[in-house]
């Protein structure tokens, strides 16, 4: 039997790094194959990976995001792999930079249709926006664990903010509780 927290699928995750040094981009985009490097429309070189599914920022300043990857081991993976090919060109990175996952964002769903209206209501405005005019979701703030939540009618959600993949869980069992306390399930 499956239940609510088996419908939770990470989207994207989101980590930095640090390489320690500067870095010269105009250089690093012509000897790193396939990076993007287009000052005038972004600061940093973008290089994309295949295997894992990623794209990594990467900045003068030597600092790194990753986006793109979907598990925090994939995103571990990418840097690591990013790490090696600069210092196949040369460039003097420590070893193990630090990875920091900054963002997870998860989908979910609650399996059935929900009413936003009476959700806005029950939960209180000073933790809920909802302006079915401008957006079609409902956006929850929780602060255990920090994530916001996007609710929509057709009971689909998404969760971001969180940095492990637990906060995500966490979240929807915290929504289901009080949706079924409010008496707004099924």
């Amino acid at each position: 039997m499956s239940t609510l927290t088996d419908t939770i699928q990470i989207e994207n995750v989101v980590a930095s790094t640090d390489l320690s040094q500067e870095l010269a981009l105009e250089q690093l985009a012509t000897d790193l194959p396939g990076a993007e490097y287009n000052p005038g429309d972004f600061p940093g070189v973008i290089y994309r990976l295949d295997d894992p599914k990623s794209a990594t920022l990467i900045f003068d300043s030597g600092k790194a995001v990753c986006t793109g990857a979907q598990s925090v081991d994939d995103v571990h993976d990418a840097i690591s792999i990013v790490v090696e090919d600069l210092r196949d060109l040369g460039i003097d990175i420590p070893p193990s930079p630090p990875v920091h996952v900054q963002n997870i964002v998860c989908s979910g769903s609650l399996d059935q249709d929900l009413n936003l209206n009476a959700i806005a209501i029950g939960l209180g405005l000073e933790d809920v926006e909802y302006e079915p005019e401008q957006f079609p979701g409902l956006v929850y703030r929780l602060n255990d664990p920090d994530v916001v939540v996007l609710l929509f009618g057709s009971g689909k959600l998404v969760i971001t903010g969180g940095s492990n993949p637990d906060d995500a869980h966490h979240a929807l069992e915290i929504i289901h509780e009080r949706l079924t306390d409010l008496g707004l399930l099924e």
